[in-house]
Parts: structure tokens; sequence; C-alpha cells
């Protein structure tokens, strides 16, 4: 049975457009999806947690949830899951937490997590009593770690997850009226801003906005649920991946911002030797 994993934006709770995403479409417990923060699912921090636990536990999917700015981790263990740490509770072990900084393998991608983001209600959240912890944004231990790994890696990764997006990414259109936004924290935004003008890589998923928004190769997801599939970047092409002269893997979204020709041809038919030559001379034209 092929394993298919799914990726959506934030439930904050309400998990009936899951439920009946799973009966449509047949789900399996193999499956994924990946939640992009405010799950949701460790919200109270007491049994109406754990009811809501039971229920999911009854889904025919795996839970695989980044940390979001309205969420408490509480007494979870650690194991390995896909080359990456995973928080879970043995009651629940199909409802899986990312580590920040963690790199997981999801069908051949690499995969580095880095949830969190600032609550601009709270003030609000603090005066009536509902939910707000300090660590809702990335520590400076949690950066350091992500970009230990991202040094680890050259700083080149298939994909990002997070929970917020890089700064200058900000869906300013969906702001909430009457806010001032000078006093809202940006640090967490500014420093992937600085991450993604230095990172290499195929696709970025956020959440936290409650908006669905395609900009570059950051997406930005609410209630959409789709194949989690970065091989097909924004234009339709598939992402090809070939050899180059020098042996080197080179993909098509490594060349963004380049002309590219993709020629497929017979090199053994008559038409083979004055067609490559004329390949070479469009080559010596217009290759910098």
């Amino acid at each position: 049975m092929k394993i298919v994993i799914y990726i959506t934006g934030d439930p904050h709770g309400k998990f009936e457009r899951i439920e009946h995403f799973c009966g449509k479409f047949k789900t399996s417990r193999e499956d994924v999806l990946i939640i992009l923060g405010d799950a949701g699912i460790n919200f109270f921090g007491w049994v109406k947690d754990h009811v809501k636990k039971e229920f999911l536990e009854t889904l025919p999917i795996t839970f695989f949830c980044i940390h979001g700015n309205h969420e408490q981790i509480g007494s979870y263990q650690e194991k390995l899951w896909r080359g990456g740490v995973v928080y879970y509770e043995k009651e629940y072990p199909d409802l899986l937490f990312a580590k920040d900084g963690e790199v997981f393998d999801f069908n051949g991608k690499q995969t580095i997590v880095t949830g969190g983001a600032y609550s601009v209600d709270r003030m609000y959240r603090l005066i009536h009593g509902y939910g707000w912890w300090p660590d809702e944004q990335p520590s400076e231990e949690i950066k350091q770690n992500v970009e230990r790994k991202l040094n680890e890696l050259s700083w080149n990764v298939d994909v990002v997850l997070s929970h917020t997006v890089p700064l200058k990414y900000e869906p300013t259109e969906v702001f909430l009226e009457g806010l001032d936004q000078s006093k809202v924290d940006r640090t967490t935004e500014e420093w992937l801003d600085k991450i993604e003008d230095r990172l290499n890589y195929q696709k970025w998923y956020c959440g936290h906005y409650h908006t669905e928004k395609k900009v570059d190769k950051i997406e930005i997801m609410f209630e959409n649920i789709k194949k989690y599939n970065v091989d097909m970047v924004e234009t339709g092409i598939i992402d090809i991946a070939l050899r180059d002269v020098k042996g080197n893997v080179r993909k098509l979204t490594d060349l963004k911002g380049k002309v590219v020709l993709l020629d497929f041809s017979v090199f053994q038919s008559p038409a083979g030797a004055p067609h490559n030559l004329m390949l070479r001379e469009l080559y010596n034209k217009y290759a910098s």
C-alpha cells in the first residue's frame, strides 16, 4: 500500500473537515497529515484535551503537528520518526509533534521544521484567562539548533515547514483592523527572513494567518488539505533532476531566474549531428 502524505493549516481544535477528508479519500493509518501549527490538541491541558485525542486516534491517519503559538507539549516523550525527533504520548501514538530544528524524510524530501509565532491577542488571552504560553516563539537555543542543522546540510533542504512566515512574505492584507502593528513582536519573522535569504530550498509551507496564499516558493495554508508533492512547482512543471557535464545533479528549481532550454531528441538519428550543432550555437550565443 502506498503511503500518502497530506498537508493543511491550523485546525484550532476543529477537526470536522479532517474527519470528512479521511472518510472521503479512505485514508489509512500509514498515511500522514502535516498540520502547520495550532492543532488545538494541547490547548486546555486537562480532560477536554484527552477527549479530543481519543477521537483523533479513531481517525485513519497519523498526525504530524508543527509547534504553533497556541500550543503546549507538556510531559511528552521523544522518539525517532522518519529521521527526526518527535514528541508523543504512549496513549496516543499517532499524534506526533515535531521537535524544532529536526529534519524529516517525507517521500524522499529533506524537510526541516521550525515552529512558533507571536500571539497578537496575547494581552486579551492573559486578561480573560485563555491559553497563552511563554515559549510560543522559538528561543535563542532553538534558533541556534536550527542554524546548526542547516550548516550541517550546507544550507540545502528540499522543504521548510514553519508556523509563521519570513517577514517579507507576511500577508498584510489579512492583518486585523484596529491592531497597532508597531506593537507586534516580529522577531521570529525577521529571523526566518534571514534564513530564507540564505537557504536553497524547493518549497516553504506555513500556517498561522488563516488564509490561503502562494508567493514565489512560499505557500500559506489554512483549511485546504492537499497532497505533499513538492516536485510540482507552481508553474505546473515537473522539477526534473539531471546530471550536468561535471556529474552534479541539477534541478529545474535550482535554475530559477535563468533561461533553460530542454531538448529531447534521438542522438543517433540522421538529424542528430546538425541538431546538436544548432544547440551548441544557441549555447555559445546566450550562455553567461
